[in-house]
């Protein structure tokens, strides 16, 4: 699904250079489900960004779907980005202004996708979630929860390669953040490779590999056979 050697990532300013990545290498398999573990600033979110193709390593390999990506054009990381990988954030992300469907289709929209077509996957991922009901509230008028639950089905419309998930249960209560879960965990039985940031141990331990961070060099990696 994708591979990275050796990538490192420094951030400057006029002061002083901090190393947010040192020499990381990971290779992530199709349909695997994989949590990102370390406490804050060891480069988590950085490793997130930069498989994501939000940001870039200054040095290493990066391969996703076996194509080079290190030193792709801006327009192709778009491409890919776009038609590849769903995103879960801690804070939801919806725009405040658009009811649940249109923030579900935004990523199809960006994609070109026809409005029938667009209806159609948008009330199955709304029905995956168990969100169709709320189809034509403002993120406002629902539950952190119920936020949640369409920020995933904004994920999982495109059907996409990947799902990179920063904290997606961090501002949630426990039985909200195990349906989040769940429906992780759905995504990845239907083929769907997701990459997990948690500060939580349980969580971490549902997937398939658990893997420690620690200033910026992965200093474990658990297989636990989930």
């Amino acid at each position: 699904m994708l591979r990275v050697e050796n990538i490192s990532k420094s951030y400057a300013t006029s002061e002083v250079r901090t190393h947010a990545l040192s020499d990381v290498s990971l290779a992530i398999g199709e349909g695997e489900f994989v949590a990102i573990m370390g406490p804050s600033g060891c480069g988590k979110s950085t490793l997130l960004n930069i498989l994501g193709l939000l940001d870039r390593a200054d040095s290493g390999r990066f391969e996703m779907l076996g194509e080079d990506v290190s030193a792709a054009r801006e327009r192709d990381l778009t491409r890919l980005r776009r038609a590849a990988i769903g995103f879960v954030f801690q804070s939801f992300n919806l725009v405040d202004e658009l009811t649940v469907t249109q923030n579900v289709e935004l990523g199809l929209l960006y994609r070109g996708v026809g409005a029938l077509e667009r209806r159609e996957r948008v009330e199955a991922a709304l029905d995956r979630v168990g969100m169709r009901h709320r189809a034509r509230h403002l993120p406002r008028q629902l539950s952190g929860g119920q936020q949640q639950r369409v920020a995933v089905a904004r994920a999982i419309v495109s059907d996409p390669k990947l799902i990179l998930a920063d904290e997606p249960t961090g501002n949630l209560d426990t039985a909200n953040g195990e349906a989040v879960m769940e429906l992780l965990g759905q995504a990845v039985g239907r083929g769907t490779s997701v990459v997990m940031v948690t500060h939580s141990l349980a969580q971490a331990d549902r997937a398939d590999r658990r893997i420690q961070l620690l200033d910026g060099r992965i200093v474990s990696q658990t297989q636990l056979g989930a």
